[in-house]
């Protein structure tokens, strides 16, 4: 198993999948994000679906929004495995893209450098 960061992507609906496929589009870099979805499971169930998702390594989890279930799920997690574990809210394809390629930071790091870098990517352009 590689050292390497894990990234999981926790979403409503099918937005997890879409950005990690948009990611792995874009960078060309195969398997370091793990998409999962809240559809269909209730909130035990999706915390089993990201804890299979990270696996037994360190990971950054990233969730759509900074509240409800994806959220819950992905800090409950994060609590029970202790260290090793950052959650980052408000993913975006910036932030994904930046992660990537930075896998070999330890996973507070890597999640700071990834909201660093989905921060800047959110700006209203000149007219």
């Amino acid at each position: 198993m590689s050292n390497s960061l894990r990234g999981v992507v926790v979403s409503h609906a099918g937005l997890a999948q879409s950005l990690v496929t948009a990611a792995e589009t874009i960078s060309g870099v195969a398997g370091a994000l793990v998409p999962v979805t809240n559809e269909g499971c209730d909130g035990g169930s999706l915390k089993a679906r990201i804890g299979e998702a990270i696996g037994d390594g360190p990971a950054v989890v990233f969730v759509d929004l900074p509240g409800g279930s994806c959220l819950a799920g992905a800090v409950r997690i994060a609590r029970d495995q202790g260290r090793g574990i950052a959650v980052v809210t408000g993913v975006n394809l910036a932030m994904l893209l930046d992660f990537v390629f930075h896998r070999d930071l330890p996973p507070a790091e890597a999640a700071q450098r990834a909201v660093d870098a989905g921060g800047r990517a959110i700006r209203i352009p000149p007219a």
